[in-house]
C-alpha cells in the first residue's frame, strides 16, 4: 500500500527531517582520528534527545537481521557498504565514513546518510564520495510528476556505471512517511518508464551506494548487519528523503 501524503503531512515529515539532518551534522562534528564510533552515535542520540524525536533505527529488525539494531546511527567505515553498528571502533586518519541516521517526530519519519572521510582524504575517496552524491542528484532530479520509479533507478545507475562503481544489488531507496520503510521500493538499477508512477504527496527516501571495486555482490559480516564489498574496494553512501511536488523534488531532510 502506497501512501500519498498531504501537504500538511509533508511539512511535519519536513520537520522530521531537519531533525536527521542535524543528527547527521553532529555525528559528522564528532568525527576525529581516535574517536570511536559509538561516540558518532551518543552524537546523534543527543541532538534526536533534545528534539523530541525517536530513533527508528534503534531496535529495527528486518526479517535479514538476527538481532534488533542497537544503535540510533548506521557508522560503516571503509570497505562497510551500510548497516555497520558504532561500537569501539577508533577512527584512523584517512578513513572513508558513511552515516546513516533517521528520526519519527510526531509520527512522521525522516532519513539520510552522508559520507566523508576523516584526516587526510584519498582522492580516490574524494571522487567515490563526488559520484555519489551525483547519483543522488541525478536520482533527485529524474524525481518528478509523471514519471515512474524506474526513471529515478535508471538515473542513479548511469551515473554509478559511468564511474565504474558496483551497487549492491538488494539494497535501494524506500518509500517513507509515517514509517521508515514503506512501498514503493526505489531500486538503484532500473530501467526509465518502469514501476510505480510519481505523483505529487508521493515521499522517498533516495539512496544510492556505490562501491569502487565495481561489482554488484556484497558479503555480510557476523553480527548480520554490516554490508560489505567483496573485494575490499571503498564504498560511500548518501540518502536524502524526498517529495514529489507539483513544483519539482522536494528534499526534506535538509538543516
Amino acid at each position: 500500500m502506497v501512501e500519498i501524503k498531504t501537504d500538511t503531512a509533508l511539512e511535519a515529515m519536513r520537520e522530521a527531517g531537519r531533525v536527521v539532518a542535524h543528527a547527521l551534522a553532529a555525528a559528522r562534528g564528532a568525527a576525529a582520528v581516535g574517536v570511536r564510533l559509538c561516540e558518532l552515535d551518543e552524537a546523534a542520540r543527543t541532538v534526536l534527545g533534545e528534539a523530541g524525536a525517536r530513533s527508528p533505527f534503534l531496535g529495527y529488525q528486518p526479517s535479514f537481521a538476527p538481532t534488533p539494531f542497537p544503535a540510533v546511527i548506521c557508522a560503516s567505515v571503509n570497505d562497510a557498504v551500510s548497516h555497520g553498528i558504532p561500537g569501539g571502533y577508533r577512527l584512523r586518519d584517512g578513513d572513508l565514513v558513511g552515516i546513516d541516521c533517521g528520526a519519527e517526530l510526531d509520527g512522521w519519519t525522516g532519513d539520510a546518510a552522508i559520507s566523508f572521510t576523516v584526516g587526510t582524504p584519498r582522492p580516490s575517496d574524494l571522487e567515490l564520495i563526488a559520484a555519489t552524491r551525483q547519483a543522488l542528484d541525478a536520482g533527485i532530479a529524474a524525481a518528478t510528476v509523471g514519471h515512474r520509479i524506474g526513471d529515478i533507478s535508471h538515473a542513479i545507475s548511469t551515473v554509478a556505471r559511468k564511474a565504474g562503481c558496483g551497487m549492491p544489488a538488494d539494497f535501494g531507496g524506500h518509500g517513507i512517511g509515517r514509517r521508515m520503510h514503506e512501498d514503493p521500493h526505489v531500486p538503484n538499477h532500473g530501467r526509465p518508464g518502469r514501476g510505480f508512477p510519481l505523483r505529487h504527496g508521493l515521499t522517498l527516501a533516495v539512496e544510492p551506494m556505490l562501491m569502487a571495486g565495481g561489482h554488484n555482490a556484497y558479503c555480510t559480516d557476523p553480527d548480520g548487519w554490516t554490508l560489505r564489498t567483496i573485494d575490499g574496494s571503498r564504498a560511500a553512501h548518501i540518502e536524502h528523503t524526498i517529495a514529489i511536488t507539483e513544483d519539482g523534488p522536494r528534499i526534506l531532510t535538509l538543516p
